[in-house]
């Protein structure tokens, strides 16, 4: 999966990178960004080298691959990819993504997203995607049930971050 890039119309996705430290640090340091992910705010630069040193070491093991989204004139408008991808008794992958704030509601994951699921079910042969999406998260529910997404559980007290347990809303989608 090292090196793979991806494309849409309006949008280009390439492995999450040493260079991509800076736009990550601005993007993920907004406390509302990270409000229903697994994060606090970045801090500083290390932060921002801490989260894509974690992106690489999942595409150099083949257990996940995390993208930067940049636009065509270059500017970066957020990650998205697998943060996990499991092979043994199953083959499914768990999507996640996340758009800086700016452009938020301006349908860029709309475009991304079904990029990502193809690349998922093509590519690497998936025949079951899933995401976790954290209660209150309306939008990205909507977004996954625009694209064929289903809710399939709520579990309970699931996760551990920012110093409580968090429910998620389990969602997944079915090669077709």
């Amino acid at each position: 999966m090292r090196g793979s890039s991806l494309a849409s119309a309006n949008y280009e996705l390439t492995p999450l990178s040493s260079s991509d430290r800076a736009d990550l640090l601005a993007h993920l340091s907004d406390g509302r960004t990270v409000e229903h992910m697994d994060i606090e705010p970045l801090a500083d630069l290390a932060a921002a080298e801490a989260v894509i040193d974690w992106a690489t070491g999942l595409a150099a093991s083949g257990d996940g691959m995390r993208w930067a989204i940049r636009d065509r004139a270059g500017a970066f408008v957020g990650t998205a990819g697998f943060n996990a991808i499991v092979r043994e008794r199953g083959s499914r992958g768990e999507v996640a993504y996340d758009v800086v704030r700016p452009r938020w509601r301006q349908g860029v994951m709309a475009e991304v997203l079904p990029v990502v699921l193809r690349h998922g079910f093509g590519a690497l042969g998936l025949h079951r995607i899933e995401a976790m999406v954290t209660p209150g998260n309306a939008a990205s529910a909507a977004l996954l049930e625009r694209h064929g997404f289903l809710r399939e559980a709520v579990l309970r007290d699931y996760a551990f971050w920012k110093g409580r347990y968090w429910d998620q809303w389990l969602y997944a989608r079915l090669a077709d």
